[in-house]
C-alpha cells in the first residue's frame, strides 16, 4: 500500500480503511437491508460472526422469497430431488426462526410438510404463502397453516399434487382475508415441456377432481378478488360453483382448461359485476395426441387456417 503525503504513514496506519468487522449493528443492518434476500444469504453471512448475526436480525427476515431466483432460472431435475427439498426447507426453517414470529411473506418452491409446519407453528402473522411444485406438502400441513395462520391474504399452491379440495375447504373456512389463489396445473394437454424434468409419476398423478376442488373454492372463499386455475380439469358445473360462490372475481384465468366453451364461461360469468379479465382457454393441440389416420379432420383443420391454436 502506498504512503500518504510522503510522510511514510499507510493508509491502514491513518485509520482510513477500518475494519469491516466492526461496523456497529445499527449500522450492519442498514447496509444488509439493502441487498436482497438471495444476496445476503450467498455472500455477507459468510464474512465474520458479527455479520452472520445481523443476518439473523428479525427486522431483515420478515420475507423469505427464493421465487425470484426460481423464475430466473430454467428448471432442473435436480430441483425435483429429496437432497435438493431438504436445502430448502433447512433455509425456511432458518429464517422462520430468525423471524422471532414476524415472517409475513413465503415464495419458494419444493418445500415439503416439514418446513410449512413449522411456519404454522411459528409465523401467526403470515399473509403471503407461494409454494409452487411442492410433491410432498400435503393435506395435513395445510390443515396446520388455515388453523394458524388466519391472516393469509394470498395463496399459491401451484403443482402441489398431494393438496386436495379438502386444503381448499379448510383455508376457505379459516382464513376469511384470502383474496388471491392461485391453483394452477401442469400442461397435460402437452406435457412435453415437462418430461425430462418433472418425475413422470408426479406428472402422471395430476388430480383429476376439478369440480369437487371448484365447489371448496366457491363455497368457502367468497371474498376472492383474483383466481387461477390454469388446467385445472373442470366443467361448466364446476365454473358455475365458482361464478356463484366468488362474486367478487376481478381476473379469472381459465387457461388450458379444456372442458370449458366460450358458452360456458359466458353464461358462467355474467353475474360477476366485478370482473374485469377473463383469460380462456387458448391452447396448443399436439399431434401427440390424435392419431393421424383416424382424426385427419386436425390435418385439415390446420391446412385450411394454416393455424396450430385451437381457441374453444
Amino acid at each position: 500500500m502506498g504512503c500518504k503525503g510522503g510522510t511514510g504513514e499507510t493508509g491502514a496506519e491513518s485509520g482510513l480503511i477500518s475494519d469491516w468487522a466492526e461496523l456497529t449493528h445499527e449500522c450492519l443492518l442498514n447496509i444488509l437491508s439493502r441487498l436482497t434476500f438471495e444476496h445476503r444469504w450467498t455472500g455477507p453471512m459468510f464474512v465474520c460472526k458479527p455479520w452472520l448475526n445481523a443476518c439473523k436480525d428479525p427486522s431483515l427476515n420478515s420475507v423469505f422469497d427464493l421465487e425470484t431466483r426460481f423464475d430466473s432460472s430454467t428448471e432442473s431435475t435436480r430441483w425435483w430431488t429429496p437432497e435438493f427439498e431438504r436445502r430448502i426447507d433447512a433455509m425456511l426453517r432458518s429464517v422462520i426462526t430468525w423471524s422471532n414470529g414476524n415472517l409475513t411473506e413465503i415464495l419458494t418452491r419444493h418445500c415439503s410438510d416439514l418446513s410449512l409446519n413449522f411456519a404454522a407453528q411459528r409465523c401467526p402473522n403470515l399473509q403471503v404463502l407461494s409454494m409452487k411444485s411442492c410433491p410432498r406438502a400435503t393435506d395435513a400441513s395445510m390443515a396446520r397453516i388455515a388453523n394458524h395462520c388466519r391472516n393469509l391474504k394470498q395463496l399459491d399452491i401451484s403443482y402441489c399434487y398431494e393438496i386436495s379440495h379438502e386444503s381448499l375447504a379448510s383455508i376457505g373456512r379459516n382464513c376469511p382475508n384470502l383474496k388471491i389463489l392461485k391453483r394452477n396445473l401442469m400442461n397435460w394437454l402437452d406435457p412435453s415441456q415437462h418430461v425430462g424434468v418433472v418425475p413422470a409419476d408426479y406428472l402422471n398423478a395430476c388430480p383429476q377432481d376439478g369440480d369437487t376442488e371448484a365447489a371448496a373454492i366457491g363455497k368457502f372463499m367468497p371474498h376472492l378478488e383474483h383466481l387461477e386455475i390454469r388446467f385445472l380439469k373442470l366443467s361448466a358445473k364446476g365454473l358455475g360453483s365458482i361464478c356463484e360462490g366468488c362474486l367478487k372475481l376481478e381476473y379469472l384465468d381459465l387457461s388450458g382448461c379444456a372442458n370449458l366453451t366460450s358458452r360456458d364461461i359466458l353464461n358462467s360469468t355474467s353475474n360477476l359485476k366485478d370482473l374485469k379479465e377473463v383469460k380462456k382457454p387458448n391452447f396448443y393441440i399436439p399431434r401427440s395426441v390424435f392419431h393421424t389416420e383416424r382424426y385427419g379432420h386436425w390435418r385439415l383443420y390446420d391446412e385450411r387456417f394454416q393455424t396450430d391454436v385451437f381457441r374453444i
